[in-house]
Formats: structure tokens, C-alpha cells, sequence
């Protein structure tokens, strides 16, 4: 691979605050040509559905990027209607760009775009590649009860994130880690990484490692409904949970009826606790003060400590007990 002897001419192609983050530090860095940005279309956000551009087109236009906002990168078909975007994989020829960083820009890439860029398209995934490849790694990498994760940056090819890996940085999951807590540490990470990759790419330093697909797993879009409580798991499993779908899709069950979405918890090991749990049943309300609600599971207990009433913002538990008391009531059940 022939070394460029200046800064690369890039196109950066990503959406939300954390490819906004890479976006940045490209930015700040200086070294190279940010010769156009792509991202996916405004769309309607909030409770008045008001268009809202995304975290990268905002931060583009701030320091006066071009920005391309394409609803598909596939090649329009001579036998169908102009598509509204026009011929999106000319336009993309014509910016003569030496590579394309991807950081969760939301759309496919064809073989063809991806062939486009001198050096083709690198993308920052939040795994330790071949380790949860896929939509939502961070989530699954808590959700499996992973000690470390990291940030793989990989030449793209055809595949589901199965390019060769060209750098890799490892970080820690503490005990307490939720998903908004490790996507900010890995945003943090990528963009660090994407910079090293660049200059390894200058230099022609870089050593593309090839995935062991044997080892490989697959971190699958998040649903709403798998983030709902089963109580006859373990307080473990139940954390985990609690955990790794905060600040999406947020961990719910249900109270008399009522949706109670859950933001923050812990296990309380039942030879920590003053109660007797062989006459209860799992999801049943034990303990109701200042400390939080303590729940019973399929094996020890839970401690609640925030959580979301129906129509209410999120509130410590204390809160909630000082204000409506008789919204828990120690033997109640969560179903």
C-alpha cells in the first residue's frame, strides 16, 4: 500500500453523538482534509416531531463542511424513476477522497462505495472484534456480563463488521457500568484509536489482522420488549439488565398495572438482610423506605434505588416513598 506523504483527504460518514465525538477530534487535529461529511436525514424528534438534524451535521455545519445527507448509497438503477438524491455513488467518485471513516452512520455501504476511497473504508466499532459484531455491542457486551470491551478499527468489506482488524484498544467494565457510562468511555477511546490508524496508514505501519470467525458473536439490534424484568431471574441478572439497557431502552415491569421503568438497582444478598425469603415469592415488594425498594428474585434480592413512575420524571426511590407511600406497599407484587 503506497504511502500518502501528506494529510489524507477524508469523507467522514456517521450520525450520532458518538460518531460526533470522532468527528471532532479529526477536526481538532488538523492533519487532514475533511473533504465532505455524510449522515442520515433529518428526522423528526421530541414530542412536537420537529425535524432535527443530527449531532454530526450540527457539528459540520459549525465549522463550515460540506454535508451530504443521501436516504441510500445504492447505485441508481437505469431502470427505475430518478431517485430523489440523484446519482449518490458519482458524487461520492467525484470527491476524490483517500478513505471513508464510518462511525455508526446508520446506512448500508455497497461493495462499490466501498471501493471508491484509495484506501478504502475504515470503520470504529465498539467491540473487541470478532467479539459482538453487530447494532448493539455496547449493550450486549454488559447484558453477557463482559469483564472488557474495547474499540476495533477494521478495513470494511463486504461482510457484518468481518473486516480485517487494524487497531485495536481494550477497556475495563467496572461493576457499576451502564451503557451510557461505557459508550462515553469508548467514544473516547475510538477517537484516539481512528487518529493512530490514520497516521499508522501514512506511514505504512499498519498490520491488518484477519477475524477468527470462530470466535466470533453477534450483538443484535436492542428490542424494547427483551428489557422487560423477569423476576424469577437471579438480582444478578436482574442488575445486569438494569444496567445494560440504561439509557436504552431502560429495564420496565409492570405494578398494578402501572409501567415502572428502572434505572438504577443492586443485589442485596439474602444472608445481608433481615428477612425470610423461603415463604416469598419472586417479584414481591419486601422492603419500602429511604434505602430503596427491596424486591425479591429467583435468588436474593434487589434493591431499587431510582426509578420512573407512568407520566413522572425519573426520581430516587426515597423521593418517591416520601412524597406516595402507599404507592409501594411491602407485599405488593412487581408482575
Amino acid at each position: 500500500m503506497p504511502s500518502p506523504s501528506n494529510g489524507l483527504r477524508l469523507i467522514f460518514a456517521g450520525t450520532p453523538e458518538f460518531a460526533a465525538e470522532h468527528l471532532k477530534s479529526l477536526i481538532e487535529d488538523g492533519r487532514h482534509q475533511i473533504v465532505a461529511v455524510y449522515t442520515q436525514p433529518d428526522r423528526p424528534a421530541g414530542r412536537g416531531k420537529k425535524l432535527t438534524s443530527s449531532a454530526v451535521k450540527q457539528l459540520a455545519l459549525q465549522h463550515e463542511l460540506p454535508v451530504f445527507q443521501p436516504h441510500s448509497l445504492k447505485a441508481q438503477s437505469p431502470n427505475t424513476p430518478p431517485i430523489k438524491d440523484g446519482n449518490v455513488q458519482h458524487d461520492l467518485q467525484a470527491l476524490e477522497a483517500d478513505v471513508m471513516i464510518v462511525v455508526a452512520y446508520g446506512l448500508i455501504l455497497p461493495q462499490a462505495v466501498l471501493d471508491i476511497p484509495r484506501f478504502g473504508c475504515l470503520n470504529v466499532h465498539g467491540s473487541l472484534l470478532p467479539r459482538w459484531r453487530g447494532a448493539a455491542p455496547i449493550q450486549r457486551a454488559i447484558a453477557a456480563g463482559d469483564k472488557e470491551t474495547g474499540i476495533t478499527i477494521m478495513q470494511m468489506d463486504r461482510g457484518l463488521d468481518t473486516g480485517d482488524m487494524l487497531v485495536k484498544r481494550d477497556c475495563k467494565i467496572t461493576k457499576e457500568e451502564t451503557s451510557a457510562s461505557l459508550h462515553d468511555k469508548l467514544m473516547v477511546l475510538g477517537a484516539d484509536a481512528l487518529l493512530e490508524t490514520l497516521d499508522k496508514l501514512q506511514r505504512n505501519t499498519l498490520n491488518p489482522q484477519v477475524q477468527d470467525d470462530t470466535n466470533a458473536t453477534y450483538a443484535e439490534k436492542i428490542s424494547k420488549a427483551e428489557a422487560q424484568i423477569m423476576w424469577s431471574d437471579s438480582a444478578q441478572q436482574i442488575e445486569t439488565k438494569i444496567r445494560a439497557y440504561n439509557p436504552f431502552p431502560i429495564a420496565y415491569t409492570f405494578l398494578n398495572g402501572a409501567r415502572i421503568k428502572i434505572y438504577k438497582a443492586q443485589e442485596v444478598k439474602t444472608n445481608l438482610v433481615d428477612v425470610q425469603l423461603n415463604d416469598k415469592k419472586a417479584g414481591q415488594i419486601l422492603a419500602a423506605d429511604q434505602e430503596g425498594l427491596l424486591i425479591a428474585c429467583g435468588k436474593n434480592t434487589l434493591l431499587v434505588e431510582e426509578c420512573q413512575l407512568p407520566n413522572k420524571k425519573m426520581m430516587s426511590v426515597a423521593d418517591i416513598v416520601n412524597g406516595n407511600s402507599e404507592l409501594f406497599l411491602v407485599g405488593d407484587y412487581f408482575e
